[in-house]
């Protein structure tokens, strides 16, 4: 496939001389391309710590930068754990998808089925699917400050009003996700993170991936560092375990990337439930929403996946519902960002080319830079092929 806007980032990719045969093996070449990327976007924004896995071909490499802590400096390694922000909606619409595949829900489902307490109110008529794909219409990005336990929440969701009928806008929002991740808990008939922790990562293949690190890793879980440069991680909220409370190393975020790409020897149901989070249900500017993924038609160009990943996508947004949906495709660029007050997260790949990349920082920087980065590393790898 020819791919004619790689000059539009040319000048910041490596100049190197790099041959086709084995280049996925070739960890030097891939170290280099990483590391002149990476190193400027750590000296321009300060970040203490960068770690960055990219998959190609089935191959996975690894490569850390800077320190976990600026107090104790120590390195970061394969084991150095992040928060992980909002890809961690990732996992919770696959644990959905499997409640779906293995029959205890349906995304057509009304939330009133699971949560009766709701039924003939508005929250109560809300479809399943609408909540992955954050039409659902209109929440606040947070969940109040004052909804603290299951009741006040309940109460919330009682009192909730819509703001456009669902389906015609997106509004970018956590207690969405979240509300999907409680009431798949509730299908289960178990604690979320319990069947995070116990069920999906396990069979997932991930070992250093957690919503409460244990106290024996807690010596790998990196320092986070705000914007101002202040120490900061998350705190426990309503909800912050399904919307962005998840933590995982670069090597099990790689290997989750992998399972998205049908790279990884799965249970049969759980690789369906995966691939079945890339269906597309609405167009909104130049994105498709799938379950909480993001996808675009590949090759997509750096301007778009910076717009579209920018904070003008928290914006209300109206949509196009695509009937019938569209199954997934292996010719997208498949991404999401995350982000906490003290770590940023971005993840994309691209079926087709069977590349993948995550960069997982102890520090908040824009978006842009993100996207930037692993454009720059995802395009060399394949226009070198």
């Amino acid at each position: 496939m020819k791919r004619d806007w790689i000059g539009i980032l040319s000048a910041a990719l490596v100049s190197t001389c790099i041959s086709t045969s084995g280049f996925a093996a070739d960890e030097l070449k891939l170290k280099t391309i990483s590391d002149a990327t990476i190193k400027p976007i750590m000296d321009k924004y300060g970040i203490p710590g960068i770690a960055v896995a990219i998959t190609a071909d089935g191959q996975n490499h690894i490569f850390n930068y800077g320190v976990e802590s600026k107090d104790t400096n120590r390195p970061v390694t394969p084991a150095t754990m992040f928060e992980l922000g909002s890809i961690s909606k990732t996992f919770t619409v696959t644990l959905t998808s499997y409640a779906d595949v293995t029959g205890r829900l349906s995304l057509s489902d009304k939330a009133s089925k699971y949560l009766p307490s709701l039924k003939g109110r508005p929250f109560g008529d809300v479809v399943l699917m609408n909540l992955g794909t954050h039409t659902a219409g209109g929440f606040p990005l947070q969940v109040p400050d004052e909804v603290k336990t299951e009741k006040q929440l309940m109460e919330y969701f009682a009192s909730w009003k819509p703001s456009y009928a669902a389906g015609t806008h997106r509004t970018y929002a956590n207690p969405s996700i979240g509300a999907l991740g409680y009431i798949t808990a509730k299908s289960m008939g178990k604690d979320f993170a319990a069947l995070m922790e116990d069920q999906l990562f396990p069979s997932l293949g991930l070992k250093s991936t957690f919503i409460d690190v244990p106290k024996s890793r807690m010596a790998d879980y990196a320092q986070g560092y705000k914007r101002s440069g202040e120490p900061a991680r998350m705190i426990p909220a309503i909800l912050s375990s399904e919307a962005h409370g998840v933590k995982s190393t670069a090597g099990d975020m790689i290997r989750f990337i992998d399972a998205n790409m049908g790279l990884v020897e799965l249970d049969e149901k759980l690789q369906q439930a995966i691939t079945n989070t890339h269906t597309g249900y609405f167009d909104v500017c130049a994105m498709t929403q799938d379950l909480t993924w993001e996808q675009y038609s590949y090759p997509a160009t750096p301007a778009t996946l910076m717009d579209n990943n920018s904070s003008a996508m928290l914006k209300t947004a109206p949509v196009k519902q695509l009937m019938p949906a569209m199954e997934p495709r292996d010719d997208v660029w498949i991404n999401k960002t995350g982000s906490t007050n003290g770590f940023g997260a971005y993840v994309a790949f691209i079926p087709e080319e069977r590349v993948g990349i995550v960069i997982l920082a102890n520090k908040n920087y824009p978006n842009e830079d993100r996207v930037s980065a692993a454009y720059q590393i995802l395009t060399d790898i394949t226009t070198a092929r």
